[in-house]
Formats: C-alpha cells, structure tokens, sequence
C-alpha cells in the first residue's frame, strides 16, 4: 500500500524506517510545511515524493493511507483535511486534545466512508492478547488490582513544556497506563480519583490517577515526564501476579504465584520496532472496505479521550484551544 507521511518529525522517522522494512508498505510520498525539511526526510527514508504542502500531496491520487504524526493539537485539523481528500488516516495518539474533538472527527469521517484509527501502538502489539489470554486461564486466578507507570526525564521537550501546545504528561504519556489499563481490566469504572503536579509554566508535570471498577477491581497508573520510571504493569491476582516489562512496548511478560516463584514467562515475538503492527492492521482493514480497526475501534479511542477529559476536569485543567 502507498502509504504517505503528513508531517516530517522525530516520530515520522521511527515510523518510516519501521516501514522501509515492511513488504506491505510502499514509502510514497511525505509533506511538511517547509518542502526542505520533506526533502531532507524523502531522500533520508527513500520515499518517491516530497511536498512542501499538506493540500497537495493529498490531491495526489496515489495514496492510499496517510499517517499523521504532527503534534496532537492539530490531529483534529489534519486528518478532517485527509477525510475531505477521501483518504485513510491513522493518526498518532492522543488521537486528539479532548472527546468533543475525536467525537465530531470519528462522526465525520463515517458520514465521508473514510476509515480512520488512532495510532496507539500497544493495541496492536501481539502481547496484548498473549497476556490476556494467560489471565483468561485463571493462571494468577482473578486479578483484583492493577498498577502501571511510565516516565521519562523530557521536561525539556517543548511540545510537552508548553500548555499551548496541549503539554503536559497525562495527554502525552499517561495515555500508554490508561490503555493498559482498559486493555486488560476493560472500561466499567465506577469512579477516578486522581492527583496532580504542575510546571512552573503551568502543564502537569507528574500524576497518579485511581480507577475504581464496579466489581471492586482497582488501577493505580502513574506518569511523568520529571523522571525516568521502571515502566512496569503490574496486575495482582488472587492466586499470583503477572509482571509487564515495558507498558509502552512489553519486553516480555512473567507470571508468579503466590510464593513469588515464576510459572510463565511470555517472550516478546521478534519485531521491526513494534510499529509494524499498527500499520498491517491499517492496511489490512482499508483492503477489507472496513472503516475502523478491531484492535481500535472508535468507541474505545473516544472511551479514552472522555477518560483523559474526566480527569482533567477534575484538575480544572484546560488548554488554550478549548477556552
């Protein structure tokens, strides 16, 4: 598939190396606002064609599917120009600032017929199943609590520093615990509680956010761009535990029982990046007419952005743009 870059960042570069690699993937064309920068990433990754306009390269009627890598306040603009052009869009998470946007997006895109998923990589991953099947067996019998973190030490990243720009960990980082906690413990909250630290520049450094399920099931998930973190995902179980390396990519999954000695260990399948999955989902429901992914299909990227709401509101925490 002809499959063309809407924006020439640092994560557009992970994504078209990841791609270069893929037999189902054909690097076609990138466009940036300076046709420089498209330039300099067409010849760096080997795509066909450089455009110094977003406009133009989705009038060109070879592509097929556009990945949209700008920073997420202007998800919501981007890809409603790709459904104007009629093309297939996965866009990179947070799929958007807030669920009113990703509602009207998602709308808008089935009354067009255009398919559209949110690019957030560890829905697509292998692991995610390898590990909820494992559960499903009753191996650490039945999980109760579930705790998950991510940070980085990147407080110097400006796209996370500046609150114009939508900054702050929970939309950046905090994203990748949340979905580890739908993934595996599913989306009937009964209530969030939540705390929060802020930058002198007023976007949240650091946050820890509870969800309590209505079977009493409870998720306590950590993120923060001040520090680097294990980045584990924890889940406790009335017979054992189970042990996530890496929530935003898992380097491997190991069960425990009660006596902390390990019962399974689940190797992670060799992969490009880990991108890769994303891209084949993509690929594979756009040859099929379907509009979504099953991996993402829209009621959970919007479940998401009204998680990620909820919390914010009860900060009183809001964006530029949405005022």
């Amino acid at each position: 598939m002809k499959i063309a870059m809407l924006g020439a960042g640092s994560i557009a570069g992970v994504l078209a190396d990841t791609m270069r690699r893929m037999d189902s993937v054909e690097c076609y064309a990138v466009a940036a606002r300076d046709l420089s920068r498209a330039e300099q990433f067409q010849k760096e990754f080997g795509y066909q064609k450089a455009y110094g306009s977003y406009v133009e390269m989705l009038e060109d009627p070879e592509v097929e599917l556009v990945y949209i890598s700008t920073l997420h306040p202007f998800h919501y603009e981007h890809a409603r120009l790709c459904i104007d052009h009629g093309k297939p869009v996965l866009c990179e998470k947070p799929f958007t600032v807030n669920a009113k946007q990703a509602k009207e997006l998602l709308a808008y895109a089935k009354e067009k017929g255009v398919f559209i998923t949110e690019a957030i990589w560890t829905r697509y991953m292998p692991m995610r199943k390898k590990i909820d099947d494992a559960l499903a067996s009753g191996i650490i019998g039945e999980p109760v609590t579930l705790t998950a973190n991510l940070g980085y030490s990147v407080a110097h990243v400006e796209r996370l520093a500046a609150k114009n720009l939508a900054g702050g960990a929970l939309l950046d980082i905090g994203v990748y615990p949340l979905n580890f906690a739908l993934m595996h413990f599913g989306d009937d909250i009964e209530a969030i509680t939540s705390n929060v630290v802020y930058t002198e520049r007023g976007v949240d450094k650091q946050n820890t956010v509870v969800l309590t399920y209505l079977d009493g099931r409870m998720a306590v998930l950590t993120s923060t761009f001040a520090a680097a973190s294990d980045r584990k995902g924890i889940i406790w179980g009335t017979e054992g535990y189970m042990v996530s390396e890496n929530i935003n990519n898992c380097q491997g999954a190991r069960f425990f029982g009660k006596d902390h000695v390990e019962i399974l260990n689940i190797v992670t399948p060799k992969q490009i990046s880990g991108y890769e999955y994303e891209i084949d989902a993509s690929i594979k429901a756009v040859s099929e007419g379907e509009l979504e992914c099953v991996e993402m299909p829209h009621y959970e990227t919007i479940k998401v952005m009204e998680l990620l709401d909820s919390i914010r509101d009860g900060w009183g925490y809001s964006f530029p743009m949405e005022d």
